[in-house]
Order: structure tokens, then C-alpha cells, then sequence
């Protein structure tokens, strides 16, 4: 699964570049097999991100010392958003990364996923470790058109915690009331029943099932540094309300000089959020 050419690379206006990775806590030591360390990973995400450049990118198990290499390889024009999941905004983070030349931030901040959302670091619904939310308002430099972005990443361990995260989402979703976006691991397949109220019903959809064309197989996302697998769950996401045209999604399965950017794969889909673009699209060819 090595090459060179990109799964999509840099998109021109109106198609928005959207990009889902869990880049895998960043570890080192005797004891952390060589695949996995940030030393063996850290020049594969560089190549990862700085040929496919997604306009919005949206991470998880991001530490603080993963950001600056990470924005190093994205250049100088992106612009992030998001802390730590803990009390004090440390620990791992969901942020949101953007092409700032094209997408101007208007609105944005971070929810924490229990009963108290304004809350950083509560817990709630069954996990024992905090879980949040970060999302993004931007209006596009290019054509004015309003697009909402929530990246996250579920609880692993705890159903009820994934499902009235999903819900709580969702109802974030309606609120706002413009055409959105969420990304993120979700720790359970996509069709699960712990996160069916996210891509099941009529205000988002699994972007995979909306798009005009597919770029790979539908794999499994966790690889654990292994070849990728059909039939296998798909945990890495994006879902996409009904205002939003997916033209192609994929799922990326590179590697690099051998190396994989992380035991997951990156999941990528071309956007659009234009209501004409929308009832006269051509089929979107790479």
C-alpha cells in the first residue's frame, strides 16, 4: 500500500478537501513497538499531510507536541482550533485545523461530551475519561457559503457514552442550523447501534453512503500497521448533513519509506456546499 500519488491532494473552489485522522498519542521507549512510535511515524504524517494539504483537517489523540511538526507540514496558512480534553485544556485534543486563506473563521470552541458541556474536563453518560467536541463556523473566502465543522472522538469503552454523545451532536447540529460536517473516531462502526442516532436519520448522513464516488474499497480504519481489510468497521468517519454534496470519499492506505502514519487510516472526501453546484454537478473525477 506505498506509493506516491495522492489519494486527492489540494482542491480548488468550490470543492472543499476534508480530512478525519486519529494521528495516534504520541509515544516513545523501549516498550512501544517501533511501528507505533512518533519517531518511526512523525516523517510519514509529514508526508501524509503535506502532499494530500485537506482544507479542513480534523485530528485525534493529538498531544501538544504532535501540533508544531503538524502545522509545519500543512504551511504557514492553516490555523487551528481546540484544546486538551482535561480540566485545565490539557491532554489529548480534538482541534480542527484549517486552510485560513480560504476559510474564514466566525464561530467556534470546544463542548465537553457529558451534562455539563461548558464544562472542561466533567465526565457523564459512562466514560471515565473526558470526551469532547470541537467545532468550527467558517464562511468560504470563495463563494460565501456558511459550513459548520464538529470533530471528535468517542469513548471506547462505554456504548451509553457513545450514543448520548452521537445525540448530543446531533441536537448540536439542528441548532445551529447550517449545512455541517462532523468527523471523527467514533470507536464503534459507523452503522452501529451506539452511534445510529449520528448518520441514521435525516439531519446527517455517513458521507461514504452519500457519495457520488468511492476512491478505495470500503475498509476497515483500524489497521493496527497492518494491510487494511473489507468487512471489517469502519470506526473513522464523516458525516454530512443533507445541504452537503460528498463527491468522492476514501479511505488512505499509504505508507511511507514503509512507515505508517498511524494505526489508523486518514478518511478523506471532497465537499460541496453550493445549492446550484449541488442540482448540476458533473460526477467528480480525481
Amino acid at each position: 500500500m506505498t506509493g506516491s500519488a495522492t489519494l486527492i491532494g489540494p482542491v480548488a473552489p468550490p470543492e472543499v478537501h476534508v480530512m478525519t485522522l486519529n494521528a495516534r498519542r504520541a509515544m516513545e521507549g523501549p516498550l512501544i513497538a517501533r511501528a507505533d512510535r512518533w519517531s518511526t511515524r512523525e516523517p510519514a504524517v509529514h508526508a501524509l499531510l503535506a502532499s494530500e494539504r485537506p482544507t479542513l483537517l480534523g485530528l485525534q489523540e493529538a498531544l501538544p507536541r504532535v501540533m508544531p511538526p503538524i502545522r509545519r507540514a500543512l504551511g504557514d496558512g492553516y490555523r487551528s482550533l481546540g484544546r486538551g480534553r482535561g480540566r485545565g485544556g490539557t491532554g489529548e485534543g480534538t482541534p480542527v485545523l484549517y486552510d485560513g486563506t480560504r476559510l474564514q473563521l466566525v464561530d467556534g470552541g470546544q463542548r465537553a461530551l457529558s451534562d455539563r458541556p461548558d464544562l472542561p474536563g466533567s465526565l457523564g453518560w459512562g466514560n471515565v475519561i473526558p470526551r469532547i467536541a470541537v467545532w468550527a463556523e467558517f464562511v468560504d473566502r470563495s463563494t460565501g457559503a456558511r459550513l459548520l465543522v464538529v470533530n471528535t472522538h468517542l469513548d471506547p469503552f462505554s456504548r451509553r457514552s457513545r450514543q448520548r454523545s452521537s445525540e448530543a451532536i446531533a441536537a448540536f447540529i439542528g441548532e445551529r442550523g447550517v449545512a455541517a460536517i462532523v468527523m471523527g473516531d467514533l470507536n464503534a462502526d459507523v452503522r452501529s447501534t451506539s452511534v445510529r442516532a449520528l448518520v441514521a436519520g435525516d439531519r446527517l448522513t455517513d458521507a461514504w453512503a452519500a457519495a457520488d464516488a468511492h476512491l478505495t474499497p470500503e475498509w476497515g480504519t483500524y489497521t493496527h500497521y497492518r494491510r487494511p481489510r473489507v468487512r471489517t468497521r469502519r470506526i473513522d468517519a464523516i458525516a454530512v448533513t443533507p445541504d452537503v454534496r460528498v463527491r468522492a470519499t476514501g479511505a488512505n492506505a499509504r505508507t511511507f519509506a514503509g512507515a505508517h502514519p498511524s494505526d489508523h487510516l486518514a478518511v478523506q472526501a471532497v465537499i460541496r456546499v453550493d445549492g446550484a453546484a449541488r442540482r448540476n454537478a458533473r460526477r467528480w473525477t480525481p
